[in-house]
């Protein structure tokens, strides 16, 4: 769907990107992460044409990237968009139009959105009248009105509450099974967890990981596991298994977080311990996203 090819982009004295080089499978849902002044939004305001590269090229289904593509591109920026004094029916067919739809088809999908997010009686209301999390909303119909078969979101749920936050993700899993490539840029990582297929993590300019979620996520597994049991406090001096992390104790039971040793399995350390104490419950300790965006950009060591 979109193959990102070497792109470089300096201002000044900064450069923003450095040979940076990705690959959006179509109909999948992308992750562009990466701290403040990474490059994320400097590679999407590439993608949507607001700048150009230095170096480099993008294709989309194959096409070098060129004016054509952008009425089948909806951008979500994270600074937003919207005319404060512009009564936001109007607003909405005037954005649908420079996307390319008739009037009365920018009509007869702003009615279907409106009706679909619960916005029928802010046809005639303004921007300004609204709360920012009802902005967002309408920023949010904006993007998607035209059916754009690629879709760009800037920290799309910023200014949501809980259940809002959730219509918007509920949505965006919607327009996913219908067809189209999402590609989201947030800071939530809980997010990146439930909605992404794969990601891909720029810091300092540059491409460091990307793959798909599942993949990455278990190539940072350690042979580490969570015991909880039951009995006295375990003797695990001169055993030669695993090394302890941590342990304590809870409400009813006692914790150990172990890492294996090289060659040694699960069931070696299980035999170990049973004749010890009552084993409860045993979990492999995996690495979250956030756990692996932090290893990452600030080369701490996951434990």
């Amino acid at each position: 769907m979109l193959k990102i090819e070497n792109i470089v982009k300096q201002y000044a004295n900064h450069r923003a990107l450095d040979n940076v080089s990705l690959e959006v499978e179509k109909g999948c849902i992308f992750g562009l992460l990466g701290p403040n002044g990474a490059g994320k939004t400097s590679l999407i305001r590439i993608i949507n044409q607001i700048t150009a590269p230095d170096e480099g090229a993008i294709y989309i289904n194959g096409e070098r990237l060129n004016p054509s593509h952008i009425n089948t591109i909806g951008y979500l920026p994270e600074e937003r968009g919207l005319y404060k004094k512009m009564e936001i029916g109007e607003q909405m067919l005037y954005l649908a139009q420079l996307k390319g739809l008739s009037r009365k088809d920018a009509l007869e999908r702003s009615n279907y959105w409106f009706e679909k997010m619960e916005m029928q009686t802010w046809w005639k209301k303004k921007v300004e009248d609204l709360s920012k999390g009802m902005q967002q909303k309408v920023q949010f119909v904006a993007t998607v009105i035209h059916n754009p078969e690629l879709i760009i979101l800037d920290e799309p749920f910023s200014g949501f509450d809980p259940i809002n936050a959730e219509v918007i993700k509920n949505e965006i899993l919607e327009l996913n099974k219908q067809g189209a490539t999402i590609i989201f840029s947030t800071h939530r990582m809980e997010s990146v967890e439930q909605l992404c297929d794969s990601i891909a993590l720029i810091n300092k300019s540059r491409k460091v990981l990307d793959g798909r979620l599942k993949d990455i996520k278990n190539s940072y597994r350690s042979n580490t596991y969570c015991i909880e049991y039951k009995g006295e406090e375990l003797n695990l001096s001169g055993q030669q298994l695993f090394e302890v992390i941590r342990q304590g104790d809870l409400e009813e039971t006692s914790q150990i977080t172990i890492k294996l040793k090289e060659g040694i399995k699960v069931n070696d350390a299980l035999q170990y311990l049973i004749p010890m104490a009552q084993i409860e419950q045993l979990t492999e300790v995996v690495p979250t996203i956030n756990d692996i965006f932090i290893q990452q950009v600030r080369g701490m060591d996951y434990a």
